[in-house]
């Protein structure tokens, strides 16, 4: 069985003393393909460092997250991004979007960024993968204003309603990428996912964060991504087989790897 985990921060710092061991394993477990989704300019070179050092598996993306943008750096960092899309290396826009939860004071600034990254992605033709944290409803308001059949992507670590988990559906090309809190036992995810076709989903960790049922609160790794997939196998009534071989083919739709 093959895997793809969509959105992994494996270049962070918490890897630094086992980082090529964690990928390996992740291998040797079939989640063979990690989608590396960027943060801001001075983690691109780590990010473009474990790509190199893993050609066949990791695959990058470039973006400025909400929680890492400001009115003091908005400029250098949205230069940033324009120059590395330039050189056509990325998969995606990523991770982009809003986030509420820390400071509701930058959202005029997020939402810049964000509109700015969309129609980056636009003009390169390659997808977006969005982070939304307590800003659901101002995050889709702006996908659905400037989505066109140009413009394609995720809503990384979905952990929504069935409204809101239809409402990203109708966007047509756009997906739920499902994590550990599918894992969690209040989480309510698994009800939504129970009436959510499976060729909506696609399969993350977002590493080192939210592992997975029975590594919660430990770090989290890619390899994790069959607890993930073992869960939603049993909220469908499933094999874990099918659930793989779905999955896939829903990243390699999306990102064209």
């Amino acid at each position: 069985m093959k895997f793809i985990d969509t959105h992994s921060h494996l270049y962070s710092e918490q890897f630094k003393n086992d980082r090529t061991i964690a990928i390996n394993e992740a291998i040797a477990l079939g989640v063979d393909t990690i989608l590396l989704p960027n943060i801001s300019s001075k983690y691109t070179n780590n990010l473009l460092q474990l790509c190199n050092q893993f050609p066949e598996n990791c695959f990058p993306m470039m973006g400025l997250h909400p929680c890492d943008v400001s009115e003091e750096n908005f400029d250098s960092e949205m230069q940033h991004v324009e120059i590395e899309l330039a050189t056509n290396k990325y998969i995606a826009v990523g991770e982009i979007g809003l986030d509420l939860y820390w400071d509701k004071t930058k959202i005029e600034v997020q939402k810049r960024a964000f509109i700015h990254q969309i129609k980056l992605a636009k003009k390169y033709q390659i997808p977006i993968a969005i982070h939304v944290r307590e800003a659901f409803d101002e995050a889709i308001e702006i996908v659905e204003s400037l989505n066109d059949n140009t413009l394609r992507g995720v809503f990384h670590c979905f952990t929504g309603s069935i409204v809101e988990a239809k409402r990203v559906i109708d966007l047509k090309d756009f997906y739920l990428g499902i994590g550990g809190v599918v894992t969690f036992k209040n989480s309510g995810l698994d009800q939504t996912i129970k009436e959510i076709s499976l060729k909506n989903l696609i399969l993350e960790t977002d590493s080192p964060y939210l592992a997975p049922v029975p590594f919660r609160g430990k770090r989290n790794e890619s390899k994790y991504l069959t607890k993930i997939a073992e869960k939603i196998a049993q909220i469908k009534n499933m094999t874990i087989k099918e659930i793989a071989e779905i999955t896939t083919a829903n990243a390699k739709k999306l990102f064209h790897i």
